[in-house]
């Protein structure tokens, strides 16, 4: 499509969009399964032993080690968490070398952190949301070839590709004048001496050159080189960013609208025009064109959103409704964008609403609702009540269909948890429930989305920080690898939850109410006569949590254990409406993270008073999944499937 990288955006051209036959969109986005990952803590294709490449043979070449228990790779953690603030080596070949992989997990959708060529002088910018280039990808990753190439391939496999974005905010790529009000960086720690914010325009040295001095004026920065200033061309104007300096208040408007983000430059994206009302700024056009040459350039099928929730609710439907134009022209029609939205529910539901994104992601108290209710700390209807679609529900309550939230618990930053940063399996209490945390976003409504390392029970080192570094470990080894190693990589085809993971992903491919159907919590009983829904019982609640998918005649039975330590027996009520008395349901898939009898291989429906209820068993910290299809196990019913699916869905 293009010769170079261009420096302006009039460079760009589109002429081969008539000639190139782009990638469909999935028919719907929650039968995806997504998997998010940082390119920098990948892979550097120099693994060896333990999986196969992508043709499916056995990998022997390479300079690290696979990871084993109790392995000898393990280091200090001080000296582990200190190399971890820093570039580590993945890259965009080594991702693609890993696609087989990612397959065999059952992986149906990549989110990929920001590929873009990050600000030169910064060193802690890894992570991609620094930006200095949006039109070149950061030569740590590769070429701009090797990311439409990693595309191409992960297409070939049946997975797509959702970048993440920015459309907010550039990298580092100016210095104010006023230097006052020094604020600490919590994702890098470093301190930035910039203005703080208080609604007034703050004067600006100049653009900042690769050594990171302002040596560059703001007002004709024509010789600026590739690594000096921002790119393209049209961002080398002040009028571009907003200059108000750094948040100090992330819950106050204007304030998280306009501030910087520690030391990243917003941009104005909604120009006040004076005397006339505000219209698109010329920052907001310039992005869309950005983004839309990527869309052509890489064949991406959708975009996770960064700090969508700063960008305001008229430019964020503004790049939407673009975005979704261009997409619709060259055959994307379900381009999918999702935005990063903090600051809890209601908040995300109305920027959601209002700016026609398909999904929220990051949302604050889901992950934490999520993660409470499998360890047993937390109500099992917090949870589903995310998920509230009945039509006699007071409309003013949360309504989150079936794909309008991406489900995770572990990510890269884990704001919600403030100073006790920790994935899940690093808390020795629960890393028997790792394997629950995802099974249950693959079982209930959502897009469920694994975070990296999550399949090798990554554990943060162990121990809680303020730092986002303890989320950020290196699959690849290198010097901070998983598990407080270094040199020791974890792509382990032969893993325990691994394989388990695979082996549930596999199933939900097969079996459409797990993805689209809808969803009922359940109450359950010791005696199977006082019947109520599971909850606390003092601090924590050992007890198991059931509940139903339905989709048309079918009803899949899903629940799990919170007690770790013994098996628990209960009664649970069944959908009442799918179900009758005699009616048996089949176990098609269980787990648990240690030795156990097997559960019941069937449940029949019987009479518990005046409801219908199976009785089951559930292993230590177990997870079980049973199948039912009304009327095929019932002779009067069994002369017509076609009768007997008209049946569900006027029972339903």
């Amino acid at each position: 499509m293009t010769k170079g990288i261009e420096k302006s955006l009039l460079d760009l051209d589109f002429t081969e969009l008539n000639r190139r036959k782009f990638t469909p969109s999935p028919a719907a986005w929650e039968d995806q399964v997504v998997y998010f990952l940082l390119i920098d803590r990948f892979s550097d294709g120099n693994e060896s032993g333990g999986y196969r490449d992508n043709d499916g043979h056995p990998v022997t070449a390479g300079t690290t080690r696979l990871y084993k228990e109790n392995d000898t790779g393990r280091v200090d953690y001080d000296t582990w968490l200190d190399a971890g603030g820093t570039w580590q080596g993945g890259t965009l070949k080594g991702l693609k070398s890993k696609l087989g992989y990612l397959k065999r997990l059952g992986v149906t959708a990549l989110w990929v952190s920001p590929v873009f060529h990050q600000v030169a002088f910064e060193p802690t910018s890894y992570h991609g949301y620094g930006i200095q280039n949006f039109l070149d990808v950061d030569p740590h990753f590769g070429t701009r070839e090797d990311f439409r190439d990693f595309v191409d391939l992960a297409h070939q496999h049946g997975i797509y590709v959702i970048l993440d974005i920015i459309a907010h905010h550039t990298g580092n790529v100016f210095t104010y004048a006023a230097d006052r009000y020094p604020v600490r960086d919590p994702n890098t720690g470093e301190i930035h001496n910039d203005p703080r914010w208080d609604g007034k325009l703050y004067a600006v040295k100049g653009f900042n050159d690769r050594d990171g001095r302002p040596s560059i004026p703001g007002d004709a920065p024509n010789h600026a080189l590739l690594d000096d200033a921002v790119w393209p061309r049209e961002f080398q104007n002040l009028s571009m960013f907003l200059r108000k300096g750094h948040i100090t208040n992330w819950d106050y408007n204007p304030e998280y609208l306009e501030g910087d983000m520690f030391g990243l430059r917003t941009l104005d994206l909604w120009a006040e025009q004076e005397g006339q009302s505000r219209e698109v700024s010329s920052a907001l056009a310039c992005l869309v064109v950005v983004y839309c040459f990527w869309i052509a350039y890489a064949d991406i099928d959708g975009f996770r959103i960064d700090a969508a929730k700063h960008m305001g609710i008229e430019a964020l439907r503004t790049f939407c409704d673009s975005i979704r134009e261009f997409t619709q022209a060259i055959g994307k029609e379900r381009f999918f964008l999702a935005g990063e939205i903090s600051g809890g529910r209601v908040l995300a539901w109305e920027v959601v609403e209002k700016t026609g994104l398909d999904a929220a992601l990051g949302i604050e108290d889901v992950p934490g609702k999520l993660e409470r209710m499998i360890c047993g700390y937390g109500e099992p209807a917090d949870y589903f009540s995310i998920f509230r679609n009945w039509m006699l529900d007071d409309q003013s309550l949360y309504r989150w269909y079936r794909n309008s939230v991406v489900t995770l618990v572990d990510d890269h930053d884990q704001v919600r948890k403030g100073a006790a940063k920790l994935r899940l399996g690093g808390d020795s209490r629960f890393r028997d429930l790792v394997f629950n945390v995802v099974a249950t976003q693959l079982t209930t409504m959502g897009i469920p989305c694994i975070y990296y390392g999550t399949e090798q029970g990554f554990d943060s080192g162990g121990r809680p920080s303020s730092s986002d570094l303890v989320l950020r470990e290196s699959m690849f080894g290198g010097r901070f690898g998983g598990k407080c190693t270094q040199n020791r990589h974890f792509f382990d085809e032969d893993s325990a939850l691994y394989k388990a993971l695979s082996e549930l992903i596999d199933l939900r491919k097969t079996l459409l109410p797990l993805r689209r159907g809808r969803q009922m919590l359940h109450e359950i009983s010791g005696d199977g006569f006082a019947f109520g829904l599971p909850h606390l019982m003092g601090e924590r609640m050992r007890s198991i949590v059931v509940w139903s998918r339905l989709f048309n005649d079918q009803e899949v039975l899903v629940a799990f254990s919170t007690d770790q330590e013994q098996p628990l027996t209960a009664y649970s009520t069944v959908a009442p409406r799918f179900r009758a008395h005699g009616d048996v349901l089949r176990l098609i898939f269980w787990h648990t993270p240690a030795a156990s009898p097997a559960p019941p291989e069937e449940l029949v429906v019987e009479h518990r008073g005046d409801r219908l209820a199976v009785r089951l068993t559930v292993p230590p910290a177990g997870f079980v999944i049973y199948q039912a299809t009304p009327g095929l196990d019932r002779p009067s019913s069994r002369g017509s499937v076609r009768a007997a699916s008209l049946a569900g869905v006027l029972r339903g």
